[in-house]
């Protein structure tokens, strides 16, 4: 993922990681643009290149009854306005090869769900976009196996594409992150650690996924002290109220003491 060809984006030659931030999944136009603003004014006070994340659409639930999203349109319309008005990328999950074209139309970013790397249709509907693709690796990958995934980007024309570490399922409720991975899949793209989802408790007897935010702070500062490219991170000023995820997200009012930490790290490394 050559930064300077994602449009939008600052801040590249600052030296510092790049981040992927944002709330699960957009609950509305209110509370979108109060996280970006927040996330906003602090990449700008770090130099970190940044790129708002947030689902247009929740498609892999566990219960009919979970939160899936405001409407596609709506949703989508809202991720473009946060683009426009901050004047920064923005990237969203697809799950259908149809979903592609239709999400390009607003966003610089597509992102593949692990659940669904291997869907060779639904890469490559991604890859002919021409826009950057973020696949994330699944949970029950091999970092050697995700070269494959890579290579359906490459192969179909399109050179912009990340691989994200979201850990390795442990059992039936739990992942785990093994940062031998990274440098493996270093070698063919750069590489983004997830550190919230990486801490999610999955298959819970609820079916509601649970998590271990307490954690995000070991997580983040391992990936940084390996050398990974990007940082990705779900968060919100009330995780507790969010409608996906919140179990396992960074309260948006902890994310400034985090960068700190991770810059400090970030440099010993360059």
């Amino acid at each position: 993922m050559k930064l300077d060809l994602i449009p939008k984006i600052k801040y590249t030659g600052s030296g510092h990681f790049f981040l992927l931030a944002g709330p699960c999944a957009i609950e509305g136009e209110e509370m979108a643009m109060r996280i970006a603003e927040h996330i906003v004014k602090l990449t700008d006070k770090y130099q970190i290149p940044y790129i708002f994340k947030g689902s247009f659409k929740k498609a892999n639930r566990s219960r009919l009854d979970s939160f899936t999203g405001i409407g596609d349109e709506k949703a989508l319309k809202i991720l473009q306005k946060v683009g426009k008005t901050f004047d920064i990328p923005v990237v969203t999950d697809i799950h259908l090869p149809t979903d592609a074209a239709m999400a390009a139309a607003y966003v610089d970013v597509l992102q593949i769900p692990a659940f669904l790397v291997r869907q060779t249709d639904l890469v490559v509907a991604a890859a002919k976009t021409g826009k950057v693709v973020n696949l994330k690796k699944g949970q029950f990958m091999s970092p050697e196996s995700m070269r494959f995934a890579v290579d359906k980007v490459l192969q179909s024309g399109n050179t912009q594409v990340a691989v994200t570490e979201r850990g390795t399922m442990f059992g039936y409720g739990d992942l785990i992150v093994d940062f031998r991975g990274i440098p493996v899949m270093q070698e063919f793209a750069p590489v983004i650690l997830d550190i919230t989802h990486s801490l999610q408790q999955p298959n819970q007897a609820s079916g509601v996924t649970g998590g271990r935010p307490e954690l995000i702070e070991i997580i983040a500062k391992a990936g940084m002290a390996v050398g990974v490219d990007g940082i990705f991170l779900e968060t919100h000023f009330d995780p507790a109220s969010a409608k996906s995820d919140g179990a396992n997200m960074l309260p948006l009012d902890k994310l400034d003491d985090l960068l700190k930490k991770l810059i400090a790290i970030n440099e010993l490394n360059i």
